[in-house]
């Protein structure tokens, strides 16, 4: 047993089973105070089972898309430990279906649970991890969000969703210490069990992957990455941007574009931006050079 958590509190929402059971038992095990969520009694079994291993945890059973339960849950966190450190916003739900079949209450349901319920969450600890000056919080993003899945368009478009709304938050949490990062993960679950062959299902076992969560939760966390993780391997993605073409207005611009779409997505000196406001000053930096001009840049 590592001690990377020792004395931080933590709460990981659909922890019930499958990825959520296994996050909650090792960051219990790295030392955390865990509070195990979910929508039934499984939580408060998760609980239990924490606590005959010596650690110590608690159940709250209610849906992360409810804001009077989460704020409630979090409320009661920090009454019975005094602070929430830690939030592994990991709870979510299936419906695929191709996009022409699937209708929009199915559309709109994962959005709400992937999406929404990781933002209700987030919004009901980031005060007091604010005013603590500390805070990591994990989202779980997915494949399908960063690189698309057939028949999967509410969640890749949720999990997606989850990137952006990571990006944003760390840059707002740096000044307090608070964390923000996102994990990919490839584990054998409920949600996965019909998708593989039972060889392959015993190589995705959800402990391969929870390590990631306890690395991206303690305190030499990064912020900003996104960590993929399955089978025991661990990468990372990042949203990158090509050095692009400069097309003057004179131009037929849209043929040009299609003529030298090959030079505009060449990933060759590719960068990350470290904030949106990058790909403007890309822009105007490279139309400027052009005109000869040398740009003002205001601070963003």
């Amino acid at each position: 047993m590592n001690d990377l958590l020792r004395g931080r509190v933590a709460i990981v929402t659909g922890a019930g089973g499958g990825l959520g059971r296994s996050h909650a038992r090792a960051m219990a095990q790295a030392g955390a105070r865990v509070v195990v969520n979910d929508i039934g009694e499984a939580a408060h079994q998760v609980a239990a089972e924490i606590v005959e291993a010596g650690g110590e945890a608690v159940g709250f059973i209610g849906s992360v898309t409810d804001i009077e339960h989460v704020g409630q849950m979090v409320a009661e966190t920090v009454a019975r430990w005094g602070a929430v450190d830690i939030l592994v916003n990991n709870a979510g739900i299936l419906r695929d279906k191709s996009f022409a079949k699937m209708s929009l209450d199915d559309f709109r349901l994962v959005v709400e649970v992937h999406l929404m319920g990781a933002a209700i969450c987030t919004k009901s600890v980031w005060s007091q991890m604010q005013a603590q000056n500390y805070g990591r919080i994990i989202f779980t993003t997915s494949s399908s969000g960063l690189y698309g899945n057939f028949g999967q368009s509410n969640y890749a478009a949720a999990k997606m969703g989850l990137i952006g709304l990571m990006q944003t938050l760390a840059l707002e949490g740096a000044k307090y210490d608070i964390r923000v990062n996102a994990l990919a993960p490839s584990a054998a679950t409920r949600m996965t069990e019909c998708l593989y062959p039972p060889e392959v299902l015993a190589r995705l076992a959800p402990e391969r992957v929870s390590p990631g969560i306890v690395a991206l939760a303690c305190e030499d966390a990064p912020s900003r990455a996104i960590l993929l993780a399955g089978a025991g391997n661990f990468a990372a993605a990042n949203v990158t941007m090509t050095r692009g073409i400069y097309v003057d207005k004179t131009q037929n611009v849209a043929e040009t574009i299609l003529d030298r779409l090959d030079e505009l997505t060449d990933r060759e000196g590719e960068s990350t931006p470290g904030a949106g406001i990058e790909q403007h000053q890309m822009e105007v930096a490279r139309a400027a050079t052009a005109l000869n001009l040398q740009p003002e840049l205001k601070n963003a």
